[in-house]
């Protein structure tokens, strides 16, 4: 039996090598020839070239020809240089969820039943600065186990003794220090970037530092320095950016630390990456490859003991800056991607931040949605299972290698203007995260970059009816009295479209909620595509929007349009046939109502020297125009 197995074993796998003999090889040229035939003589690079924000060149497909230049390809996982990860049998990752910590009790009371629940991995958020004992620090991990369980702090002062008060707690409840898994999130050059001014000066926080490092000498798995990547990428940075900043604040604090005497191994394996991850998928999934390369080959440029201290160890948090007020759950399938991009590019510790965060306190239904979104992942996709799951795709490992040469560039600009700190005062990581967000918010505005809910396909229905906090729609500012350079203001993309609607929803509630009434008149197929555009463009506003089948003529049209108390009344036809109806509609209407064109017909011109003066379409900015919109009817 076992003789015939092996025989069938044998003829199986000849005839899997042999099932494409009769089918000849294809080159790339080949290929190329056929797509530039179907093209039909469109260009090639406008027609199927995508250009991310990062300047990479996305091409429509890859092939393995691609992959030979690539020299880390025969790594395994586990192995320097950790592209592939730096787990050798499986791709686990730690689900950790955030705890305010106002009570000790209560806060201890909430982490349990975190656990009991599936996480593995728990932040104690400290917003004051408390003087804590040894005492304080036992209520608040009490039942805790510490040998399977991970816990971070996350302190707004008073980090290094947070640090000292944990090391002597493992100490005195006789936990093995090697087995402890923790943190302490001291990041004092990245804070720099958000507030202007150290707390006393830059010599006192490398001394804070250094304090750490040796009293947590002995918790082999305790990280006590944060390298918040997250805040560039929160401040609208690109993907490049934020891995480029994050590479560069890392490098100065291993130069920093060397220099105040310590070796680079002890700094390297005290430090923890914290990125944010956006809806970009695959992007993503590179981005944290790439980091682990580029990382890895910079500590090994300061001479470590062992590769081993070139390991990242990356907590991933899922991003706010793409997160919305309005349509909130759609936060929840935005946050779902993005801690897939997380666990398949190798994460170590994941947050996925509760879909109504941008705007309120977690509550017990999104904190749980949140933990499970995770949990799926693990539990019934199995994630969790395959080392390196994105490892052979053509696709993927050519963005990694196009993410490490663009984020490599960036990081030796600012390596050449001094390092992370200088490139700071000089305010150029600033001003490029600026332009780079600035670039983002045109982009939203003419809808080049979509926020579902938000400015493309609004939930016509939706009202704030309650008070929304000014903050909410404002950019994060902790800027110190005394900052001594411009500092990041982490924002999200949506907040200009949601203080927009939200100025509409306040009018409505002492005020008739302008209506846009759709004219569709002509050609059937362009009229229903003009009206569904045309609704779109106004519900972003917070206007009410009513759409028709169509009218036989513009009277017809308008008439409804009295009818149904139409303050806005938006014609929608064929190019061809605007010559004629939108002057008809626009006599017919006498500035009793806004008229609006939804298109840009060769016959604008002509249109504009009538008196039609609104046109709506795919190229218009779409924030600025609602803006004025608003303003013409007093809100």
């Amino acid at each position: 039996m076992h003789r015939f197995s092996k025989q069938l074993h044998y003829i199986m796998a000849e005839k899997y090598n042999n099932l494409f003999e009769e089918f000849p090889p294809v080159s790339t040229q080949q290929w190329m020839d056929k797509v530039t035939a179907d093209l039909k003589g469109a260009d090639f690079n406008r027609k199927l070239v995508w250009k991310t924000n990062e300047g990479i060149d996305v091409q429509p497909f890859y092939r393995a020809e691609n992959l030979e230049p690539l020299n880390y390809l025969n790594s395994l996982p586990g192995e320097f240089p950790f592209v592939r990860g730096t787990k050798k049998n499986n791709n686990d990752w730690l689900v950790r969820q955030s705890i305010a910590v106002t009570d000790l009790a209560e806060a201890n009371k909430k982490a349990l039943n975190y656990l009991m629940r599936g996480v593995d991995s728990l932040a104690f958020v400290f917003s004051g600065c408390t003087e804590y004992s040894v005492a304080d620090v036992a209520v608040l991990l009490n039942d805790i186990q510490l040998d399977a369980v991970e816990v971070n702090f996350v302190c707004k002062c008073r980090a290094c003794k947070i640090a000292e008060l944990f090391a002597e707690y493992v100490k005195q409840g006789g936990w093995d220090p090697k087995t402890v898994r923790a943190s302490v999130e001291y990041d004092p050059f990245g804070k720099f970037a958000l507030t202007g001014k150290f707390k006393i000066d830059q010599n006192f926080v490398v001394e804070q530092a250094v304090k750490m490092i040796a009293a947590t000498a002995e918790l082999t798995k305790f990280k006590t320095l944060a390298v918040n990547g997250k805040n560039f990428g929160n401040a609208g940075s690109s993907i490049v950016q934020e891995l480029a900043y994050s590479l560069a604040l890392g490098a100065e604090y291993l130069t920093t630390l060397t220099e105040a005497g310590l070796e680079v191994d002890a700094v390297a394996k005290k430090m923890k990456f914290n990125f944010s991850v956006s809806a970009n998928y695959f992007l993503e999934i590179a981005k944290l490859r790439a980091a682990r390369l580029l990382w890895a080959q910079i500590v090994k440029a300061y001479g470590p003991k062992c590769d081993c201290s070139c390991k990242m160890t990356i907590h991933a948090e899922t991003g706010s800056w793409n997160k919305t007020v309005y349509d909130p759950f759609v936060n929840a399938l935005r946050t779902q991607t993005e801690a897939m991009s997380a666990s398949l590019g190798g994460a170590d510790s994941i947050t996925v931040l509760p879909f109504n965060a941008a705007y309120e306190e977690s509550n017990e239904f999104s904190d749980r949605i949140a933990r499970n979104q995770q949990l799926l992942l693990k539990e019934e996709s199995h994630f969790s299972k395959i080392a390196d799951p994105a490892a052979g795709s053509y696709y993927i490992e050519e963005l990694t290698a196009s993410i490490a040469d663009q984020a490599w560039k960036l990081f030796l600009e600012v390596q050449e203007k001094g390092g992370y700190l200088a490139a700071l005062r000089e305010g150029f990581i600033q001003a490029e995260i600026k332009k780079m967000a600035g670039k983002r918010d045109m982009n939203i505005a003419t809808r080049r970059e979509n926020l579902l809910g938000v400015n493309q396909f609004p939930n016509f229905t939706e009202k704030i009816e309650g008070v929304v906090d000014a903050s909410v729609f404002a950019a994060a500012d902790l800027t110190s009295a005394e900052a001594e350079i411009e500092t990041l203001k982490p924002y999200r993309g949506a907040q200009a479209f949601e203080a927009l609607r939200y100025k509409t929803d306040v009018y409505a509630k002492t005020n008739k909620r302008p209506l846009a009434f759709m004219m569709p008149v002509g050609n059937l197929g362009m009229r229903k595509a003009r009206a569904q555009f045309a609704c779109n463009f106004f519900a972003v506003a917070g206007f009410d929007v009513l759409d028709n089948n169509g009218f036989k003529t513009v009277e017809e049209g308008w008439k409804a349009a009295q009818e149904a108390g139409a303050q806005i009344v938006v014609i929608c036809s064929s190019d061809d046939e605007y010559a004629e109806f939108a002057p008809a509609a626009f006599e017919a209407i006498g500035g009793k109502a806004i008229f609006v064109v939804a298109g840009a017909p060769a016959c604008t011109d002509e249109l504009k020297a009538k008196g039609i003066a609104n046109f709506i379409n795919v190229k218009s900015n779409l924030h600025t125009e609602l803006k004025a919109y608003q303003s013409t009817l007093g809100i």
